[in-house]
């Protein structure tokens, strides 16, 4: 069974997502003391967004899913905010750097909490479309003028 074929909720998923991106920033703060890997600075900052960026695709595309759009909306956006939270925190106290030092992380942050929400929509309009497609009567073509 594929990963894409279980219906996992959306805090399920933002779990899931935090998780391998702590086990991540965790890897390379850990290498970077033993000194195996020189990690950079906003290393952590880096997996946090990367993952967060992970989430919005594979929620958005797992709301193809959902029995009721509008209640995995809710505990999407929920899940989302949570995730955002957590991987921020984890990044500032794995790295010591707060997101408003961060360099440009902040901005990056805004950026993919915007895009979460044009995929979902999008992924949203696809399904209206779609939908709207199979109740139609396709049995005879329009003739044109």
């Amino acid at each position: 069974m594929a990963l894409t074929e279980k219906k996992l909720a959306p805090y399920q998923q933002a779990l899931l997502v935090f998780a391998a991106g702590f086990l991540l920033m965790s890897a390379g703060v850990l290498l970077d003391k033993a000194g195996i890997f020189g990690m950079e600075r906003l290393y952590p900052w880096t997996i946090a967004t990367g993952f967060l960026l992970l989430f919005a695709l594979f929620n958005s595309i797992s709301s193809l899913q959902a029995d009721s759009f509008v209640k995995y909306w809710g505990a999407s956006i929920y899940s989302f905010m949570g995730l955002a939270l957590v991987n921020g925190l984890a990044a500032w106290w794995l790295s010591g750097v707060s997101i408003g030092d961060a360099e440009s992380y902040k901005f990056i942050y805004l950026v993919v909490a915007f895009g979460f929400l044009v995929f979902l929509s999008m992924v949203n309009f696809m399904k209206k479309i779609v939908q709207f497609a199979e109740r139609e009567e396709w049995t005879q073509p329009r003739r044109r003028r």
